[in-house]
């Protein structure tokens, strides 16, 4: 197995343990996706709490008494993470794989040594992940 399988692997290991904890995000926030990490915890527990509110009495509300009503939507929420979190893991592995070709030291478009996208000969630093091109080149 890979080593990005393996992180692909272990993301939605990840994912289904945050899931049967209840915890949405944790997929995601192994893969630093933190800004879709927090929104699917916000959007689940959001939901969790309208339909716990709407559909039984929040006093006296437990886990096993919840109505199919409230479980179930959230549950498969829970799973649509899973599901996202496997999606962003496996595009993030196919932007990993970056295709090299051959080199011109006079070509002006020339890429990152650190995540190998192309590079504005304008800019002293990479626009994707910020890294500077005078320390890369020493």
């Amino acid at each position: 197995m890979a080593n990005t399988e393996r992180r692909v692997a272990l993301t939605v290991v990840v994912s289904v343990a945050g899931s049967v904890i209840g915890i949405a995000g944790a997929g995601h926030a192994y893969l630093r996706e933190w800004g879709r990490a927090f929104a699917w915890f916000s959007f689940v527990l959001g939901a969790g709490l309208v339909l716990t509110a709407s559909f039984a009495d929040p006093e006296t509300a437990t886990l096993s008494t919840l109505p199919f009503r409230v479980t179930g939507p959230v549950v498969l929420l829970l799973t649509l993470n899973t599901v996202d979190a496997y999606y962003v893991a496996r595009r993030s592995q196919s932007s990993d794989v970056v295709a090299v070709g051959p080199t011109d030291d006079d070509d002006p478009s020339m890429s990152c040594p650190s995540c190998g996208r192309d590079l504005d000969p304008d800019l002293s630093f990479c626009p994707w992940c910020a890294g500077s091109r005078d320390e890369e080149r020493e």
